[in-house]
């Protein structure tokens, strides 16, 4: 097998053509770099040198090895280089998941700070359940996931990030629609259009029927916001969404949402990553740039507040 700190001694010499550069180049003395010369033709079992007065020359053998150690440091170089441009976050991937209401309501404007502050990075992103993105954690398809904590998991740190309000969406016709609140009783009777299950508004959903004693009439369950939101408004059922995600349909007077008598549904989201895994540089980054944000302040107003103040800002 190839001693490399001998291959290098017999390079750096070549390259040189004496001893006393390579040595201090190599910054080792001239009888170390002459000792793994002659250890490292020993162990070819080849003479790789002429001598001619003060200069050194290759003979034909060390001609070819020389060749070889050449594209040998030339690559060694270009990993030098790769590996610093890694640290300094001029290279790399993130791998990240989201919930799915987060990855097309939220995702494009907590990425946006990110992607100024590092272009080079590639960005792989990936969406589904909260229970799913947990999986992918697990299965290291993803380093960082934003989702709703649906369960505890020993392996996972879990990081507060927002606090959003799940709010009943109806069609504006709905017989419920005029009222200023509802019993829970009122909104258990009529069909309801749910998000599939591991998701993190499912999970509270369910929690709010089990604690009122009653079985929700399931008109359909789907993981898409958007389907839900137009079944809701062709009159086909009732839902619960996160307040953001139908903000826009509540502004439009296409959706109307009615408060829950003594009922305040908060969902809590959380940054999730593995506990006894090492984050990438761009994963640090990332988590960085989510600090930079607000946390705390998202934690008690959402992530609609923190997004209208820093376009505000931005005015």
């Amino acid at each position: 097998m190839i001693n490399l700190n001998q291959l290098r001694a017999f390079y750096q010499t070549a390259k040189c053509q004496n001893v006393s550069v390579a040595a201090r180049q190599l910054f080792v003395s001239q009888p170390a770099v002459t000792a793994q010369i002659k250890l490292f033709e020993d162990s070819c079992g080849l003479k790789l040198f002429k001598k001619k007065g003060r200069n050194l020359y290759l003979t034909d053998e060390g001609k070819t090895l020389f060749n070889y150690a050449r594209k040998i440091f030339e690559y060694e170089k270009k990993i030098e280089d790769a590996v610093d441009q890694m640290k300094e976050l001029k290279t790399g991937s993130l791998r990240l998941g989201s919930a799915r209401t987060y990855a097309r309501y939220f995702m494009p404007f907590l990425l946006t700070g990110f992607r100024d502050a590092y272009p080079d990075i590639k960005i792989h992103f990936d969406e589904g359940s909260s229970q799913e993105m947990i999986h992918s954690l697990i299965d290291l398809k993803n380093e960082v996931v934003i989702i709703a904590k649906a369960d505890d998991n020993p392996n996972i740190e879990f990081v507060p990030f927002s606090r959003e309000e799940l709010v009943l969406i109806l069609p504006p016709n709905h017989h419920l629609a005029n009222k200023d609140s509802l019993n829970f009783e009122e909104v258990a009777e009529v069909p309801i259009i749910m998000k599939d299950a591991g998701s993190g508004t499912r999970k509270l959903v369910d929690e709010l029927f089990a604690k009122n004693n009653r079985t929700p009439n399931i008109l359909m369950e789907t993981g898409d916001a958007e389907i839900i939101k137009l079944l809701v408004q062709h009159g086909e059922g009732v839902s619960f969404l996160v307040k953001e995600a139908a903000a826009v349909e509540l502004q439009e007077k296409k959706l109307v949402t009615v408060p829950l008598k003594k009922e305040s549904i908060f969902l809590d989201v959380s940054i999730a990553y593995l506990k006894k895994q090492t984050l990438s540089p761009p994963a640090q980054a990332f988590l960085r740039s989510l600090e930079n944000l607000g946390t705390k302040k998202m934690r008690f107003q959402g992530m609609g507040a923190l997004m209208a103040r820093m376009l505000a800002d931005e005015r």
